[in-house]
């Protein structure tokens, strides 16, 4: 059996996909926002999707994208015991933005991922507030490697320690996405909202389906759940 084969089994594609409703999370629909979120266009996805014998326009491929997105988002609800948090400057439209993310060091969890017009105290503690109504960090210890988190971490009672050895994987992290997501190499196209759906579907596809070779190749839901 030919890797086509295999893939447009699995896939279990049918003409009832056309009919279900847009937000249904059909195999389909799921491969083809999965392949958009390890960085293909949504033409290459096109083309993929094609190559097996799925007959899809390309406004299909975007609805689906669109639409599942919130279903393609959370992470499972963590109680970590160290966090490490950072900050990367990117542009979005041509104008520079702060992407924040929060990295699990223990299950290598991407707790939470967010783009600010700015970087700072403000934003630091608004990106830290979002992260403990999502998961258990009242134990957490967080790990920057700014004098400004601290402020940030005390203003939502949390406590945390200026770190510069222990924070490699969220450095990983943040090389991971600049080096694999073209977008992200000079600047994002779109939105600053369509970049935080992105980025949603690609902390899904990080923390559900990308095998992580410090978990012996599980993933980081598996790690937590398990």
């Amino acid at each position: 059996m030919t890797l086509k084969d295999l893939l447009s089994e699995n896939l279990g594609v049918d003409d009832e996909d056309v009919w279900e409703n847009e937000r249904t999370p059909t195999p389909v629909r799921c491969f083809a926002v999965r392949l958009h979120s390890m960085g293909l266009s949504v033409r290459e996805v096109e083309g993929v999707l094609a190559w097996l014998g799925v007959d899809r326009c390309y406004q299909a491929v975007w609805n689906w994208k669109e639409k599942l997105a919130e279903t393609q988002s959370d992470p499972p609800t963590a109680e970590p015991s160290r966090v490490a948090v950072d900050e990367k400057q990117i542009e979005v439209d041509g104008e520079k933005k702060w992407l924040y993310a929060a990295i699990d060091t223990d299950s290598k969890l991407l707790l939470e991922v967010d783009v600010y017009s700015r970087r700072g105290t403000d934003p630091a503690a608004a990106f830290l507030h979002r992260l403990t109504e999502k998961h258990d960090v009242d134990e957490t210890e967080f790990l920057v490697d700014a004098g400004g988190y601290l402020t940030a971490l005390a203003r939502q009672e949390l406590s945390g320690q200026l770190n510069y050895s222990e924070r490699n994987h969220i450095e990983k992290w943040f090389q991971t996405v600049t080096m694999r997501i073209d977008r992200f190499h000079s600047f994002w196209r779109g939105s600053q909202s369509s970049a935080r759906r992105w980025l949603r579907r690609f902390r899904h596809y990080y923390n559900r389906h990308r095998s992580n070779q410090a978990l012996d190749g599980r993933t980081p839901a598996e790690e937590v759940l398990n």
